[in-house]
């Protein structure tokens, strides 16, 4: 029948909206002060990442899209490690919009950039999946995909974040998001099974009504959720009536399913009925009333009993369904929905009057609920950021193990240095850069002012910080009687050892200090003006030690020190 073939809206989610962001100056400046680089120099790269940025608030709706977003989210990784060091902010505000309701929010943290981005990876799933053709098994499989890495990335967001500033992104509102994909993914599953439902046997049957009765408790689930106090006045009437609704209609479905096999299906043969008596036993969430299971399976009349009191409860379940569904304006415009609604209800009327039977003169009992059960589980899909390979537009600052926001050095110094007859008298290890692991006491390199801990970043004019340590030694190696010009940069701390752990020390305590602070009330949180502490991006220190991304570089510092 067309009706049954027609799919049942799914919930979407908008995207978060964002300001224009100008990023020229602050990064110019930063560049200048902190790297000691001509800022000027850097604006072409500044001015790709702002054109990235603008390109991903209107990401299509595809693949393109969503590999748009996370290819931002990664860009991101990086200007956080070059330009956001753990003390101080930009001085640059991140505005964004609530998906739901409009309201702005800004914050000064790159944590709530982040977040938003994640956000709206995880909505442009939503539409993905809503806009997919659920009548053919690949348009499903697409939907059932798409569903799941939304409530991934819901959930990725709820566990990596807290203290958001905007409530489309408070756990309880992720809470609600990553149950409403579930759910929506196990809609899927039920009208896979439909459609993969080739034969019409007992045991076929049953699998729908248990597939069914298990997306009425999902839907429910959710619906307890969208009822909570903090995410009750923000959700969409109409999703709530929605949600309600299709609980409804599939309590209504696994009823009908229950009664078409018992009605429609021939009693077992004697090799049948063990497997059907196993099947039965695991159906109902309690057993039915009147004879043992191996009577009422292999009694026609019986097995019209129990059908026909599972059809009563099936068109209560539908008349629920269709009065929640006119209570809201919105929902009643949809003919799509109502027209799903109305076709199933006529189904369960028709088949009941087909079994009702004039001379009936026993009381239609209630029939028990049915136990849910799915063949498809729905899995919560983390966003996999390292499918979109990025490099460091900022690459040319130099490796980030040493040229980051979070180290400090002091200004270069070029050195000017004559090749003894013992060499120059340092030691070399490791590349990019190449670090001066020792200097000989007395030596040339001692005498022109070199020390152990030096970054060479320059040779003779050009520049080494990216140099492998065989380039540098070359061309160390290729000077003559006049000598070699050398840059060289020491990072603060590195003088002495010690300080540098203390430093470690406080810095890995920082995020477990900062977390405490998901306990506070959100009304303090949003009246303070401290933008580290409202947004916590707990991962971070973590995130840096994987090889997701392919443009940063770890100094090697190996057995490859030799002497020179």
């Amino acid at each position: 029948s067309s009706s049954e073939s027609i799919s049942v809206p799914m919930i979407p989610l908008g995207l978060k909206e964002t300001k224009e962001l100008d990023l020229l100056v602050p990064l110019k400046d930063f560049i200048s002060e902190h790297y000691g680089e001509e800022g000027v120099l850097f604006e072409k790269e500044i001015k790709e990442f702002m054109e990235l940025r603008q390109a991903m608030r209107t990401p299509s709706r595809n693949e393109a899209g969503l590999e748009l977003l996370m290819e931002y989210y990664n860009q991101l990784y990086f200007l956080d490690s070059r330009f956001f060091p753990p003390t101080k902010t930009l001085g640059v505000f991140f505005h964004w919009y609530d998906s739901l309701t409009g309201v702005p929010s800004h914050q000064r943290a790159l944590a709530f950039e982040k977040g938003s981005v994640l956000f709206n990876l995880g909505a442009l799933h939503t539409q993905i999946g809503a806009r997919q053709d659920r009548a053919s098994l690949p348009g499903l499989n697409q939907a059932i995909d798409a569903f799941q890495k939304a409530a991934g990335a819901f959930n990725y967001l709820k566990e990596n974040f807290s203290n958001a500033p905007s409530l489309d992104m408070s756990a309880a509102s992720l809470t609600m998001l990553v149950r409403l994909m579930v759910a929506q993914v196990q809609e899927c599953v039920f009208e896979k099974m439909t459609l993969l439902r080739a034969q019409n046997d007992f045991l076929a049957r049953l699998q729908l009504a248990q597939e069914a009765a298990r997306v009425e408790e999902v839907y429910s689930l959710v619906h307890q959720t969208m009822s909570q106090p903090h995410v009750k006045d923000y959700v969409p009437f109409s999703w709530t009536t929605m949600v309600q609704v299709k609980s409804e209609h599939f309590q209504a479905l696994s009823h009908y399913f229950a009664a078409i096999a018992l009605c429609d299906c021939p009693a077992p043969s004697d090799a049948e009925l063990l497997e059907q008596e196993k099947a039965f036993l695991q159906f109902h969430v309690t057993m039915p009333e009147g004879p043992s299971l191996h009577v009422l399976l292999q009694d026609p009349e019986e097995r019209r009993k129990l059908g026909k009191a599972h059809l009563k409860k099936a068109i209560m379940k539908h008349e629920e369904a269709m009065r929640i569904h006119g209570l809201c304006k919105i929902l009643r415009k949809m003919d799509i929905l109502q027209e799903v609604l109305s076709f199933a209800h006529k189904r369960s009327l028709s088949k009941y009057s087909e079994i009702d039977h004039e001379e009936d003169f026993f009381e239609t009992g209630e029939a028990p609920d049915i136990h849910p059960k799915t063949q498809q589980k729905p899995e919560i899909k983390s966003p996999n950021f390292s499918q979109v390979k990025v490099t460091d537009l900022f690459h040319r600052l130099g490796p980030l193990s040493v040229f980051s926001a979070k180290n400090k050095w002091y200004p270069a110094r070029r050195v000017h240095l004559m090749r003894g007859e013992n060499g120059f008298g340092f030691t070399l290890r490791g590349d990019s850069p190449v670090l001066i692991a020792g200097v000989i006491p007395g030596g040339c390199a001692a005498e022109a002012g070199l020390k152990e801990g030096d970054y060479i970043i320059s040779v003779n004019g050009k520049d080494c910080k990216w140099s492998k340590h065989a380039e540098v030694v070359q061309l160390l190696k290729s000077t003559g009687k006049e000598g070699v010009d050398i840059g060289v940069i020491t990072l603060q701390g590195s003088e002495c050892p010690k300080a540098v752990d203390k430093k470690a020390a406080v810095m890995s305590s920082g995020p477990g200090v900062l977390k405490s602070n998901k306990e506070n009330s959100r009304k303090s949180l949003m009246n303070s003006k401290s933008a580290s502490t409202l947004l916590v991006w707990s991962k971070k220190s973590k995130r840096s030690k994987k090889s997701t991304y392919s443009g940063v570089p770890f100094t090697a510092v190996g057995d490859n020190e030799a002497m020179y």
